[in-house]
């Protein structure tokens, strides 16, 4: 699911806890506020690799865009890796 969030539109958009979530800024500038249902906790932090081609997002990106990806979000996983790791511990 993808939509569009401004300051002209002022729409929000509700995430249920657990669920993974992505955004793009198109503008030279963005201010982006979560709300949290508990206190923020950087060691619970976790996430999917934003174009991993398993997901299938259809990120709204032209050739000719420069992307500014945080080193945090370079290194998540695939899917199917975080898959492996739910599944192992599963186990134990």
């Amino acid at each position: 699911m993808g939509l569009f969030l401004s300051a002209e539109n002022k729409r929000q958009f509700y995430i249920p806890e657990g669920f993974a979530h992505g955004f793009l800024v198109l503008s030279d500038e963005a201010e982006f506020a979560y709300k949290c249902t508990d206190f923020y906790r950087p060691g619970d932090e976790g996430g999917l690799l934003w174009n991993d081609e398993n997901i299938g997002i259809e990120w709204p990106i032209s050739p000719d865009m420069e992307l500014n990806i945080s080193e945090k979000d370079k290194e998540m996983v695939r899917f199917k890796r975080y898959l492996l790791f739910l599944n192992r511990r599963k186990y134990e």
